[in-house]
């Protein structure tokens, strides 16, 4: 991550390196190596974090929700709650709003949000088209 200066840590490291370098100091060379090396470590596994068990709960639900929808039916919030058989006892409106919203124009725009007469209704777009 670079601060004000731009200056990275990896840059940072690889400058004093040739420094140490030039200066003939193997043991400073070999500590600058040994640092460079656990900062591309760092850096190669911050890409791939595991999902939580509650992550990995909410991303089969919502799976369980596109299954669940018919393309071009208007559902409202507790019309899913009442019909849908892909929630785990104790699914709340605000949860499923919540996840809803990730599906949504604001997250992944697989369904489509609809507003009439001060409700909120979801749709599957009628193409059927949802990434997966």
């Amino acid at each position: 991550m670079a601060n004000k200066n731009g200056l990275t840590i990896k840059a940072g490291f690889e400058r004093a390196r040739e420094v140490f370098a030039e200066m003939g100091d193997a043991e400073m060379v070999a500590f600058f190596d040994k640092r460079l090396e656990q900062n591309a470590k760092k850096s190669a596994s911050s890409g791939e974090r595991k999902l939580t068990p509650h992550q990995l709960e909410n991303e089969k639900i919502k799976e369980g929700i596109l299954d669940s929808m018919v393309a071009g039916t208007v559902y409202s919030i507790a019309d899913m709650l009442n019909t849908f058989n892909c929630f785990p006892e104790g699914m709340t409106p605000n949860r499923l709003s919540a996840l809803l919203s990730q599906l949504g124009p604001k997250g992944s725009q697989q369904i489509e949000r609809i507003e009439q007469k001060g409700k909120v209704y979801f749709t599957l777009p009628a193409n059927g088209d949802y990434e997966e």
